[in-house]
């Protein structure tokens, strides 16, 4: 481990990476309260603004999580989507010398970094779990390399009731972390040397930040390096929108997912996901519902049938013909009278 923090320093040196987790927005799941230490500062902030030449907990630099607990959470959240060279954590030594003697490396023990797109760490990228150190071997800043894309930078460590943990391990779970250096690009679609050189390929919106290959594809796009439109019905990042009901059942816009032909019965917008306003049906909505319907504004918006029925004098399924046959009312169920030579009686009436 020590070799790889060596080997990644000069990395960064070399190649420029930035810090891309400095001063954004942070949480953790717990924060310690002293009573002793009142005007002390324990908030999850403290491990991304910058500061580490105080690694006390009391020093108002280190974040740190509250006591008596079976998990400790901490993330950052970058803003947005960020390709990742490596992650350097800080961890609290209160300004002792570390090693087996220093309590807080048994705190340490155990733990993992995950990247993620979101605040679930299982759907993420696990960068690393600490298995194999001891109190005398896990240093008190670790350099974990993780080549991936993300938002999120989530630190984890656990202790579950009922679990039997080697001997060396802290009996609770903490986060007490006095930075987080998150190194990495500020931008997307870039790779390489000071983060200066674009995806090979077109249609790769995330590459790996080393070696440039596609490691995500841009919106609308799929496959290994992007050269897929999307298809199927779908649109958008990863191809993961479904279309909406455009004419004929077709394809929408692989990117921005707009039905360029129109919309199919009962459907309406540019993106035809919005069912017919009342009183409208047929293709993008363009047809008016039969006045005659019981309910006027009221039809079937893919076919424009009366599904309620009609006002009185009107019959069939769009209410289009006027009651005969000897009948009149409402849905032509009333029978007519006695009217001179068998004639139609009003429709609506009933008069002869």
């Amino acid at each position: 481990m020590l070799h790889i923090g060596l080997l990644l320093s000069v990395l960064r040196i070399i190649l420029g990476y930035e810090n891309i987790a400095l001063r954004k927005p942070t949480y953790q799941s717990s924060a310690y309260r002293s009573n002793k230490y009142a005007d002390a500062t324990y908030d999850s902030s403290n491990a991304v603004d910058g500061l580490r030449n105080n690694l006390s907990a009391f020093g108002g630099q280190c974040a740190i999580s509250g006591s008596r607990r079976n998990t400790a959470t901490w993330w950052v959240n970058l803003t947005s989507i960020h390709s990742i060279h490596d992650i350097r954590v800080y961890y609290r030594t209160d300004n002792l010398p570390w090693g087996p003697f220093n309590g807080y490396t048994r705190r340490l023990l155990g733990f993992y970094v995950y990247v993620s797109n979101t605040t679930d760490r299982l759907g993420g990228h696990l960068c690393f779990h600490d298995t194999n150190n001891t109190a005398a071997t896990i240093p008190a800043v670790i350099d974990i390399p993780c080549p991936v894309h993300g938002q999120f930078v989530i630190y984890y460590n656990e202790r579950p009731k009922n679990s039997t943990y080697h001997r060396e391990y802290s009996y609770d779970a903490h986060a007490e972390l006095c930075e987080v250096e998150v190194n990495g690009c500020k931008r997307t679609g870039v790779y390489g040397p000071d983060c200066s050189l674009p995806c090979p390929d077109a249609n790769c919106r995330y590459c790996h930040i080393e070696t440039g290959a596609c490691q995500g594809c841009k919106p609308g796009y799929h496959g290994h390096q992007g050269e897929l439109e999307c298809d199927g019905g779908t649109y958008g990042q990863n191809c993961g929108q479904r279309c909406g009901a455009c004419l004929g059942f077709k394809q929408c816009h692989h990117i921005n997912g707009s039905c360029l032909k129109g919309c199919d019965a009962g459907y309406e917008g540019t993106f035809c996901k919005n069912e017919c306003s009342r009183g409208k049906f047929g293709n993008n909505c363009q047809q008016n519902c039969n006045e005659n319907c019981g309910d006027p504004l009221m039809c079937n918006r893919t076919t424009g049938e009366c599904d309620g029925g009609c006002q009185p004098g009107w019959k069939g399924p769009h209410c289009s013909n006027t009651c005969d046959g000897g009948f009149y009312g409402k849905n032509c169920s009333l029978p007519c009278g006695h009217c001179l030579n068998s004639a139609q009686c009003q429709p609506l009436s009933g008069s002869c």
